[in-house]
């Protein structure tokens, strides 16, 4: 397998995750319990397998602060990604500041990672 291709899966759960979330929120509330929960499952199911990936890429490569640093932002902007999405689906939330953390959490995560996986595309030749 290309070193490169390891990333066209979780690239693909991450943009099926967002579109699917875009989907359950034009639905509505209350949620959609049936697409609610698949959002949910693809969501973690896209964590699992990039964690996977990293790791592979990760464990052979020489590590720079700054990619360490980014792992743990993309970690934390998850981590605020399931947070924020479990108070969504209580609802007794202040919806503003949690529809906000949960918008921005993607974005952060998905330049965070951006950034790890171009500082580490000089080097995926070689994993």
């Amino acid at each position: 397998m290309n070193a490169i291709s390891r990333f066209y899966l979780p690239i693909g759960g991450f943009a099926l995750t967002v579109a699917l979330g875009f989907w359950v929120s034009k639905v509505g509330r209350p949620y959609n319990g049936f697409l609610f929960n698949i959002h949910k499952l693809i969501a973690l199911g896209t964590v699992i397998i990039i964690s996977m990936r990293m790791h592979e890429v990760l464990e052979d490569t020489p590590i720079q602060a700054l990619m360490i640093g980014l792992v743990v932002v993309t970690g934390l902007a998850v981590v605020a990604l399931f947070v924020s999405g479990a108070f969504l689906s209580i609802g007794n939330v202040k919806y503003e500041l949690v529809i906000l953390i949960h918008n921005a959490a993607p974005i952060v995560a998905a330049i965070a990672m951006g950034v790890v996986i171009f500082l580490l595309t000089g080097r995926l030749g070689n994993v």
